[in-house]
């Protein structure tokens, strides 16, 4: 479902995928060959969120630009090529491209991650923390741990190719 809120309407390129059971609404922009699956709310209503291309908000992600300690109210951007894993919270700023944000991953407001970080399954990143390009972040409350290795590119990389398939086939499907 896409909405218009307060006089913004969601723009979307033309070949982005966003599932029916989706909710999108207000000031958002989203990329070419990007793809929102079912049960993901974008909610642009306190400040503009900007998604990059090829990037994937897999079920039940909620991106919200609220943030009321940063005024003007939350502008969030997104960069290009970012995986959101299933169940993904994010209050934050700035997520660089390439960056992975793992399943049920809570980023907290006014965080910013650097380009191919990734922040592992059930993290929670506190408010206004800055994480550095190529990290590896666990833990709750989220710490560094330290540089990516070989191994954990995989998902940066190939991850929004397989999606990009997956959401083709849907909107080829019709759904």
């Amino acid at each position: 479902m896409i909405r218009s809120f307060n006089g913004k309407t969601p723009k979307i390129a033309n070949s982005a995928f966003i599932s029916e059971a989706a909710y999108v609404v207000g000031d958002v922009e989203i990329g070419e060959d990007s793809s929102v699956w079912p049960g993901a709310v974008i909610r642009g209503d306190m400040g503009k969120i900007t998604i990059g291309k090829n990037t994937v908000i897999e079920d039940n992600c909620v991106i919200h630009s609220g943030s009321p300690s940063s005024p003007p109210f939350g502008d969030v951007i997104i960069g290009d090529n970012v995986i959101f894993g299933h169940g993904a919270v994010s209050n934050g700023r700035k997520i660089g491209n390439n960056a992975v944000i793992s399943m049920n991953a809570t980023i907290l407001h006014d965080v910013e991650i650097g380009n191919y970080s990734i922040i592992a399954a059930g993290c929670i990143v506190t408010e206004k923390m800055i994480v550095p390009e190529k990290s590896f972040v666990a833990g709750v409350p989220a710490k560094i741990k330290r540089e990516l290795d070989s191994k954990q590119y995989w998902w940066s990389q190939f991850s929004p190719k397989i999606y990009l398939e997956w959401a083709r086939k849907y909107k080829e499907a019709g759904l």
